[in-house]
């Protein structure tokens, strides 16, 4: 492919690793569950791609999410792929007990940055909440495996609006505290822009969490997330999580439009001359494929243009 045309610019990291999570945070919002070994050939066509990176599933009640249900099933299907690291998320001490009797060694925790939300999804105040959280970690860093640290709602709450930076800081600070190795900060909503983006890394920085342990988890509700992204990375920031096809979604907020589109990621670091390490073509096919299995057409823009050119 000769295009997009290798543009560079100034500033920007030579190496950006996209922590893939279609197959967790994509597929848990599907309606309709899909089947297990669906979801393992999926693992592994992106790991064919080269993402080195992908999320693999959630130890949850089935109850909570009945879409992944199949975890126990599922991990084992797609463990022995080389070079290729499979986080998983965890809830609890249980969930950390199937993820680690499995093999798992990365492992991921789900956090607020909000009471709202921490109350909607978790069902506890946001101290609360942390409080669960610091035992799961220390047992997993006891156990030798690395974990990240999700915070939802850092940008905005769709019940209480705007989130102050300090509130976002206080709940990523007290992660690294409890020994996450990464973090990873959610635009839930997607509602975000550049300014507030750089506005909180720079908060963090000088709040004592630096950026090489930072993610960012942008949604394109209101067309932002590439936007975003870039700021980000003019920042510093070399970890971007992104869906494949742009699965997934936010229930809280009807009009969200899913999670940035690997893709669309892909494409446009690739303009900028930025290694991801990702066949393009191999990951549009791979996305184009899912779409095949979920009945409907992908939202990334780059999957639509590229598969439409193939035609």
């Amino acid at each position: 492919m000769t295009l997009p045309m290798t543009v560079p610019a100034p500033g920007l990291p030579a190496r950006v690793r996209i922590h893939e999570v279609g197959a967790r945070d994509g597929l848990q919002n599907e309606k309709s569950t899909v089947p297990t070994e669906v979801k393992a050939e999926f693992i592994r066509r992106l790991a064919a791609a080269g993402l080195t990176t992908i999320e693999a599933t959630s130890f949850v009640h089935p109850k909570w999410v009945p879409q992944l249900a199949d975890a126990e099933q599922l991990f084992p299907l797609v463990s022995d792929l080389r070079g290729v690291e499979l986080p998983v998320l965890v809830p609890n001490d249980r969930g950390l007990d199937r993820a680690l009797a499995l093999g798992a060694r990365r492992i991921a925790v789900f956090a607020s940055a909000t009471e709202s939300f921490a109350k909607a999804n978790l069902n506890r105040t946001l101290d609360e909440s942390l409080a669960v959280f610091e035992p799961v970690v220390r047992r997993a860093k006891d156990e030798g495996a690395q974990v990240r640290g999700y915070v939802s709602m850092c940008f905005g709450d769709p019940w209480a609006g705007a989130v102050p930076l300090p509130q976002v800081v206080r709940v990523c600070k007290a992660l690294v505290a409890m020994g996450c190795d990464e973090l990873s900060l959610g635009d839930t909503i997607g509602v975000a822009t550049p300014g507030h983006v750089r506005a909180l890394l720079s908060e963090l920085n000088e709040e004592g969490v630096p950026t090489d342990v930072i993610g960012v988890h942008f949604h394109d509700t209101y067309g932002q997330a590439l936007a975003n992204t870039y700021a980000a990375l003019q920042h510093g920031v070399t970890t971007v999580d992104a869906s494949a096809g742009g699965l997934g979604g936010c229930p809280y907020a009807k009009s969200a439009t899913g999670n940035l589109a690997t893709e669309d990621l892909v494409w446009m670091l690739r303009g900028l001359g930025i290694d991801t390490g990702v066949d393009l073509g191999h990951l549009v096919a791979t996305s184009a494929w899912m779409a095949g299995h979920l009945g409907r057409p992908s939202p990334s823009r780059t999957v639509r243009a590229l598969s439409h050119k193939e035609q």
